[in-house]
């Protein structure tokens, strides 16, 4: 056992736009859901500077209204079908593969909590070749647009281990969100759905690499 797993500090990783290196794929993939309704295409920064949970109130930021239940039907639907075209050409962030290995060398453990389906997330997290760094993983099962906090609940209490020794890594404020419902900490990545600006709202550490999320995160437990 490294100090590390002594010290008995646990990850949590967020995938999309994480350790998944897809927000290009995403915004690929919500133009395509826009222009199924006519609306104009959305540029990165706009996505990043816009982008919410739960996704009607990001659609809504965008139409100026909040879509119909048949509008967020025909997107969703669209936005997923274009994202998994397009997700199987999608990396791993710079130095995730790495990174992981590396903490569970040291005897440190990490798991995965993603809003991602979890029959698709589970296949595609195998593929790239990291899953036995990680002691659970959980994708989103059923249909809720929610955010993470219930199932951040839910993945801890699993895990059986204490919030106060669990810092979330994500690049979501919503990723914060979930943290601070559970009493855990978090480590927010400018790499994924939101710019610095909205990220540093929050009001929790902001990075700009996996390398140096991990290193603020070793300070924060």
């Amino acid at each position: 056992m490294g100090k590390h797993g002594i010290r008995g500090k646990h990850l949590v990783w967020d995938w999309n736009g994480t350790l998944l290196d897809d927000i290009g794929a995403v915004i690929g993939a919500t133009n395509a859901a826009f222009a199924e309704l006519g609306l104009e295409q959305i540029t990165l920064e706009r996505y990043r500077e816009l982008y919410t949970v739960p996704v009607p109130k990001f659609y809504e930021r965008l139409m100026g209204r909040l879509p119909t239940d048949d509008e967020w039907t025909l997107m969703d639907g669209t936005f997923h079908r274009h994202y998994w075209q397009r997700a199987d050409a999608c990396g791993l962030t710079e130095g995730a593969a790495e990174l992981l290995a590396a903490r569970r060398a040291a005897g440190a453990t990490q798991s995965l909590l993603s809003l991602a389906p979890h029959e698709e997330l589970i296949p595609l997290v195998r593929r790239h070749g990291i899953a036995e760094h990680f002691v659970r993983m959980d994708g989103r099962v059923g249909s809720s647009t929610d955010g993470k906090s219930g199932h951040m609940v839910r993945h801890l209490a699993a895990l059986e281990v204490p919030a106060e020794r669990v810092v979330v890594i994500g690049d979501a404020a919503d990723d914060a969100v979930a943290a601070r419902h559970v009493g855990a900490r978090a480590v927010l990545y400018t790499g994924g759905s939101h710019s610095r600006r909205s990220l540093e709202r929050v009001g929790v550490p902001v990075v700009d690499s996996l390398a140096e999320a991990v290193a603020v995160a070793e300070e924060l437990v």
